[in-house]
């Protein structure tokens, strides 16, 4: 595949204003492709992607339907998977093939996921064999794995080569990657078993053993290493690239950080949306499919809601005898949501980046228990003396308080145990441990205030 990854003197815009958006809706209007093809030309690839990606819907399908206007390889590859599945829908069979066939093949992969399984077959079928090989492989790993974020485009070369044989090598091969950081050294079969960097390279005599140079202190990448687990290597030893390897340990791609960066943004986001309940919804999703992403967890969210109100129903008699407790049972629940919720977030937080382990995980109940303490109090002191000085009962503070502490304390505790259960029953913490998380504290708030006001009363 030909590489776009090039160095271009192109204008950065960081922003751009309605009226020049106004501009190109008009010049698409009046199929006007050349003022369209000019502007993007002299942009950054990723501007001229922030501009397709704030058009309408409507205006984005005349623009890939305009009459000598193609999309750049480099423009596309950079906007958001959302409306790349939407200009795949407008795109011909023969304008996706040489989109793909200017991107290196970790690009490709992404968007070839994209393209609906019987145009799929008939792209991978006009791409010449070497890259339809490359990027059927690479499609028979699962999704998260390491071997659909590699980029096959590597530089390796032989242990026993000098670096002056290196240096004609890499001025003489046009196969080559346009850009690279680090050079793999491999052994009679293929196996990394070390690397140098470009500039050592270029700073040390010709007649020096590229062996003699070389790091031997390198992490191999499985091809079935899930992606998440790749970042957090990349973040862990401050990896500027690393090999990935087949299950003979054979050098068959590479990963680099600018790939590490995007996997490391696309799972944090996840994580954030997954907690609110909403899945991986896009910006550009219609209404509809909003709705229904967003549909089973508020049934979910309905059902926990009528168990809390069921618990409440149990001390209808001790609500009507102090009708004040209902005023103020919102508070102890919101209080232990709240706290739960912030365990929670830490607590998948720190399962994602493996900091939470078996070695870690009791000092880690027991803080968290401690936090508990430490908050439950320090809120049970504040909420009782409100409650004293405005309903001027020493009762009804006790009550509060009590129940403030112990709320707070299981709040703290269910906060990591239901994300780490999640976890170890190999489900997605970060899918449901919201709602748990919610539902328990409610409950617990409830069934503490309530019942502590029912034994005093």
């Amino acid at each position: 595949m030909t590489l776009v990854k090039k160095i271009k003197d192109k204008k950065v815009n960081f922003e751009f204003n309605k009226e020049f958006i106004k501009v190109v809706t008009d010049k698409i209007s009046s199929n006007d492709a050349e003022f369209i093809t000019n502007s993007f030309n002299d942009m950054h690839p990723a501007d001229a992607a922030d501009i397709i990606e704030h058009l309408s819907e409507n205006d984005r399908e005349n623009l890939i339907k305009l009459n000598n206007f193609k999309v750049d390889p480099e423009v596309f590859v950079e906007l958001n998977e959302s409306i790349q599945s939407e200009l795949i829908n407008y795109l011909s069979s023969e304008s996706i093939v040489n989109i793909l066939k200017n991107l290196e093949s970790d690009d490709a992969i992404k968007i070839l996921e994209n393209v609906d399984e019987k145009d799929k077959n008939i792209i991978l079928g006009s791409l010449p064999p070497k890259d339809r090989f490359a990027l059927l492989e690479s499609l028979s790993y699962p999704e998260d794995s390491a071997a659909r974020i590699m980029q096959r485009e590597f530089t390796a070369i032989p242990s026993n080569w000098s670096v002056g044989q290196t240096i004609d090598y890499l001025r003489e091969n046009k196969d080559l990657p346009d850009e690279f950081l680090e050079i793999f050294i491999v052994d009679e079969n293929f196996k990394p078993i070390g690397t140098v960097p470009s500039s050592k390279v270029l700073r040390t005599s010709r007649e020096a053993k590229m062996m003699s140079i070389m790091s031997e202190s390198q992490l191999l990448i499985p091809v079935d290493m899930d992606k998440e687990e790749v970042g957090n290597l990349f973040e862990n030893y401050n990896l500027s690239s690393a090999a990935v390897t087949d299950k003979n340990d054979k050098l068959v791609g590479m990963i680099a950080y600018d790939d590490v960066l995007t996997v490391l943004k696309e799972e944090a986001e996840e994580d954030a949306l997954r907690l609110a309940g909403v899945g991986d919804e896009e910006i550009t999703d219609g209404v509809f499919t909003k709705t229904k992403r967003r549909f089973n967890w508020l049934l979910l969210n309905l059902f926990t809601a009528f168990l809390a109100t069921y618990c409440i129903s149990l001390f209808g008699a001790t609500i009507e005898q102090m009708v004040v407790l209902a005023f103020l049972m919102p508070i102890v629940a919101s209080m232990g949501g709240n706290a739960g919720m912030q365990t929670l977030a830490v607590t998948v937080r720190s399962l994602a980046t493996q900091d939470l382990t078996k070695n870690n995980f009791t000092s880690n109940i027991i803080k968290e228990f401690n936090i508990g303490v430490l908050n439950g109090i320090i809120f049970a002191i504040i909420s009782s003396l409100i409650v004293y000085f405005w309903f001027n009962d020493m009762q009804l503070a006790l009550i509060i308080s009590i129940s403030m502490v112990l709320t707070m304390i299981v709040a703290g505790l269910f906060g990591i145990l239901i994300p780490v259960t999640l976890k170890k029953m190999n489900i997605d913490p970060a899918i449901s441990s919201s709602v748990f998380v919610t539902t328990i504290t409610d409950v617990i708030g409830f069934v503490s205030f309530l019942g502590v006001g029912a034994y005093f009363l």
